[in-house]
């Protein structure tokens, strides 16, 4: 029983006082020997620098009239065209666009007996290309991989991807 308790007593004697209980040391106390001792240096806060103001747009945020890009005629072409979705009977002016954000194109068509026509198209090397056409053009190829003017403008209604609009 003796060795049970001493071994016991000599386990318990080499764990000391756990840290986190532990009382915390006492700093002397400056004396007429002891040298002040610096205050820490911070280091000196930097100023961010100014923020530069906005430059132009990039070509895909806004849609603009296009400079390059198809004319209006070219659009109903291409509907009425290879793209099957316009009688050639069909009496047709363009009301807004094309506008241009990217490659891609927005315009608005009226049909005589019928709603406003969206259309959005996508100019390609050598040719141009139908996305989609109707009444709601937000589709999901406009919405994932169409620039933010032409999404502003399928999507939300107009007015947030046109410039002065």
């Amino acid at each position: 029983m003796l060795t049970v308790v001493s071994l016991a007593a000599v386990a318990l004697a080499g764990c000391g006082v756990p840290p986190e209980l532990r009382q915390p040391a006492q700093l002397p106390s400056p004396g007429a020997d002891a040298s002040p001792t610096p205050a820490p240096s911070t280091p000196p806060t930097a100023t961010p620098p100014p923020l530069a103001p906005p430059t132009t747009a990039a070509p895909d945020l806004v849609a603009t009239e296009c400079r390059n890009g198809p004319s209006g005629d070219r659009v109903v072409a291409l509907l009425r065209g290879t793209a099957g979705v316009l009688p050639r009977s069909a009496q047709v002016r363009v009301r807004r666009g094309p506008l241009c954000a990217g490659d891609w194109q927005y315009t608005v068509l009226r049909v005589t007996g019928h709603e406003e026509l969206q259309v959005v198209t996508r100019r390609r090397p050598g040719a141009l290309e139908l996305v989609t056409a109707g009444t709601d053009v937000c589709t999901i190829e406009v919405r994932v991989a169409g620039p933010g003017g032409i999404r502003a403008l399928a999507c939300d209604g107009g007015a947030a991807g046109v410039p002065g609009a």
